[in-house]
C-alpha cells in the first residue's frame, strides 16, 4: 500500500520562493552507518538532495512540501548492486527493487558512459551506473579482439608499462568512475603501473586477480578496494591446487579443502588494506544456495509480467530461466557441499574480522535483474551475516569501495536523494528489504510498474555488445578473403590507390566493409562533424546513410572517407546508425553481403 502523501503550507515568504520540498515524516532510520535505528525519524529532501535528517518534531518543513507519512515503516539508503554487466532492459525492474545505484563493471564500451551521464541527468530511467568507457584485461585476449577495437572495449591488453599508464589516463579522462583490471595475468610491473595511474587521479581500482601473476594478496597490497567474484580466494586459500585461473566449478573443490591458517593469512591481509570482497553465490555456484527453489519461483513470476515481457529480450529471459536448472547433481554435489559451506564461512570471517563483502550478484544477462541482488542478501544471512551487516554490504560499503560514499551509500545531509521505505523491519529478517512500499529515487518517488514502452536511446548491451563498429571478425575475414592483407594496413593485395585520392569507379563494385568510426562519441548540440571512416571497397557511388538519411562525404582515398553530419542530425542524444551502400551490380559473393557494409555507430550524448 502506497504511504500517505500531504502538503505543508508555506510557512513564509522567503521559503515560498524556494523549490517545492519532499518531507519523509516518521519511520525508523536506518541509515547506513551501523548505528542504531531511530525512530520517528524526518527527512528533508530538496531538488536531488537531503537537506536534513532530525528527528519528528524538530523545526519546520519548507514551504508547500510533499509529506511522505512513514510512520510504522522503516527507512534505509536505496540499494547498491555492486556488480554488474548492465544492459539497458534492467532499468525498471532494478528500481523496482529498491536498486538506485549500479556499479556497472566496464564491460559496455562508450555507450555506458553515456547512459549513466542520461540517468544522472534525468533523462533515462533507470539506477545510476558508475561505469567506464573500457577496462584493461590480461594476457587472455578476449573473444571480441581483432585490433580494430576503439579504447573503450573491453579487452584491451597493455603491452608495456607505458601503455598501462596511457590507457588508465584514457579512461579517467573519457568519463570513467574507477578503474577496473580484469584478471591478475599482466606482468606485476604493468599492474603497478596502472594501479599508481589511478592512484594518482585519486581512483578506486577494482580487480579480479585469479592469477597466474597476481592473486588476492597481490591485489590488496597493490592497492584495490575490491576484488569482483572473490577472484582468486579459492585458490588462495585451498590446501590444493589443481588449477590457475577462472573455474567456478572446480573453486568448491578448492574451498572443500579449505587451509584455516592460509584462510586467516588472507583474511589479515585483505583487512589491513581495506580490500572488499564482491562474491557471486548465485553466479558461481548454482543450486548450492537453500532458498534455490524459491528464487526459480521470484523469477519465472517476475517474467510473468506483461509490460515487461513487451521489451525485455527474449533470449535473455530464456538464458535466466534456464540458469535455475544449471548445478551438480549426485556425488559431485555431495563433495562439493563442504566447499559451499566453507565460502561462506570464510566471507562471514572476513567480515567478523573487520573487513568488507558488498553484494553484488554479477548481474548480467543470465540473471534476473533486481532480485538477483535480494538473493545474493538472502545467502549472506545464509551464511551467518548480521542483517546490518547485509544491509551495509549493500549500502555503505560499495559506495565507499568505489570512492563515491559523498553521494550516496548512507541517508545524510548533502548526499543524493536515494530513499527505501519497506513495511517490515529489515533489522529482524533481511528479506524484508523486499517489501518495499516507496521507492525515492534522484529525489522523486517512483513509479514501481512496468511500462510496456520502456526504452533508452542508446539500447545498451553489456559484454562488448554495443560497439562503435559491428561485425569486425567479419571484417578481418572478409578482408583476408579478398586482398590477402591484415586488417587496417594495405597489403600485397589491398586497394589500390587512383591519383589523387579519388575513389575507383569500377564495373562492379564489391561489398563494402567499415573498419573505424572517429570519433566515437559527440555531444548534443554539437556543430557539423566531420567523420572519418576508414574501411575497403568504397567506389565512387558509394552512398553514407545516417541514421537512415544519405550525407555527402569527401573521398580520402579508397579506404577513408569524411563524412559531413549536418548539426540538425546532432540535436537529439541516441546511438546512430552508419552504413555505406555501393551499387549493384556487385562483384562479390552474395555469402558475404547485399551491398551494404557492416554498421558502425555514433554516440550522440547528453550535454551535461
Amino acid at each position: 500500500m502506497a504511504l500517505f502523501l500531504g502538503t505543508v503550507a508555506s510557512t513564509g515568504s522567503a521559503q515560498a520562493q524556494q523549490p517545492a520540498a519532499l518531507v519523509i515524516e516518521g519511520g525508523t532510520l536506518i541509515d547506513g552507518n551501523g548505528g542504531a535505528p531511530v525512530p520517528d525519524a524526518v527527512i528533508i529532501i530538496q531538488g536531488n538532495k537531503i537537506t536534513n535528517v532530525a528527528r519528528k518534531g524538530q523545526g519546520s518543513y519548507p514551504a508547500n512540501a510533499q509529506v511522505i507519512k512513514a510512520d510504522g515503516k522503516f527507512v534505509l539508503p536505496g540499494l547498491i548492486d555492486a556488480q554488474v554487466s548492465y544492459t539497458w532492459s534492467f532499468g525498471e525492474a532494478m528500481l523496482n527493487h529498491g536498486i538506485t545505484s549500479t556499479i556497472d563493471i566496464s564491460n559496455g564500451g562508450e555507450v555506458s558512459v553515456a547512459h549513466r551521464d542520461g540517468v544522472f541527468l534525468g533523462k533515462i530511467r533507470g539506477p545510476r551506473t558508475f561505469t567506464g568507457p573500457g577496462r584493461i584485461d590480461g594476457v587472455r585476449v578476449p573473444r571480441w579482439s581483432t585490433g580494430l577495437e576503439s579504447k573503450g572495449t573491453p579487452g584491451f591488453v597493455p603491452k608495456s608499462v607505458q601503455e598501462a599508464r596511457d590507457h588508465v589516463k584514457y579512461l579517467i579522462a573519457s568519463g570513467a568512475d574507477y578503474i577496473n583490471i580484469q584478471d591478475g595475468s599482466l606482468p606485476m610491473e604493468i599492474l603497478e603501473a596502472a594501479f599508481d595511474e589511478a592512484k594518482r587521479a585519486g581512483k578506486a581500482v577494482l580487480m579480479r586477480p585469479y592469477g597466474p601473476v597476481a592473486y588476492p594478496r597481490d591485489a590488496a597490497r597493490l592497492g584495490a578496494s575490491g576484488l569482483t567474484h572473490s577472484a582468486g580466494v579459492a585458490y588462495s586459500v585451498g590446501k590444493d591446487k589443481p588449477t590457475v585461473g577462472r573455474s567456478d566449478q572446480l573453486e568448491l573443490d578448492l574451498y572443500s579443502d579449505m587451509d584455516e591458517a592460509k584462510a586467516k593469512e588472507l583474511i589479515q591481509t585483505l583487512v589491513e588494506h581495506k580490500t572488499a570482497l564482491v562474491p557471486n553465490f548465485v553466479m558461481q555456484y548454482p543450486g548450492y544456495p537453500k532458498d534455490w527453489s524459491r528464487f526459480e519461483m521470484e523469477a519465472r513470476k517476475l517474467f510473468s509480467d506483461q509490460n515487461l515481457l513487451a521489451y525485455y529480450p527474449p533470449d535473455m529471459r530464456v538464458e535466466v530461466l534456464e540458469s535455475f536448472s544449471r548445478g551438480d547433481r549426485g556425488a559431485v554435489r555431495e563433495r562439493r557441499m563442504e566447499g559451499w559451506q566453507n565460502a561462506l564461512r570464510f566471507h562471514k570471517m572476513l567480515v567478523d574480522a573487520g573487513g568488507r563483502v558488498v553484494v553484488g550478484g554479477n548481474t548480467n544477462a543470465t540473471k534476473t535483474p533486481g532480485l538477483n541482488l535480494h538473493h545474493e542478501m538472502a545467502i549472506l544471512s545464509e551464511a551467518g551475516f548480521a542483517p546490518m551487516q547485509i544491509i551495509q554490504a549493500a549500502t555503505r560499503w560499495p559506495a565507499e569501495m568505489i570512492g563515491k560514499q559523498s553521494l550516496v551509500g548512507t541517508i545524510e545531509t548533502g548526499k543524493l536523494a536515494d530513499v527505501l521505505i519497506v513495511d517490515e523491519d529489515p533489522l529482524v529478517s533481511v528479506g524484508n528489504l523486499a517489501k518495499i512500499n516507496t521507492l525515492i529515487f534522484d529525489g522523486k518517488v517512483v513509479d514501481r510498474t512496468y511500462h510496456s514502452w520502456y526504452t533508452t536511446p542508446f539500447l545498451s548491451v553489456a559484454n562488448g555488445g554495443s560497439p562503435p563498429v559491428d561485425g569486425l571478425p567479419w571484417v578481418v575475414a572478409f578482408r583476408t578473403v579478398t586482398f590477402g592483407g591484415p586488417p587496417g594496413q594495405p597489403g600485397a593485395g589491398s586497394p589500390s590507390r587512383p591519383a589523387g585520392g579519388a575513389l575507383p569507379n569500377p564495373a562492379l563494385a564489391r561489398q563494402p566493409a567499415i573498419e573505424t568510426i572517429n570519433p566515437v562519441m559527440v555531444t548534443e548540440g554539437s556543430p557539423t562533424l566531420t567523420l572519418t571512416l576508414k574501411g575497403f571497397n568504397f567506389v565512387r557511388k558509394s552512398v553514407v546513410y545516417f541514421d537512415g538519411k544519405p550525407v555527402s562525404y569527401r573521398a580520402a582515398g579508397p579506404t577513408e572517407l569524411q563524412v559531413s553530419i549536418d548539426a540538425d542530425l546532432l540535436r537529439t542524444a541516441g546511438r546512430y546508425e552508419i552504413v555505406v551502400k555501393n551499387p549493384e551490380p556487385l562483384g562479390t559473393d552474395p555469402l558475404w553481403g547485399n551491398g551494404t557494409s557492416n554498421k558502425a555507430h555514433l554516440i550522440v550524448n547528453y550535454k551535461r
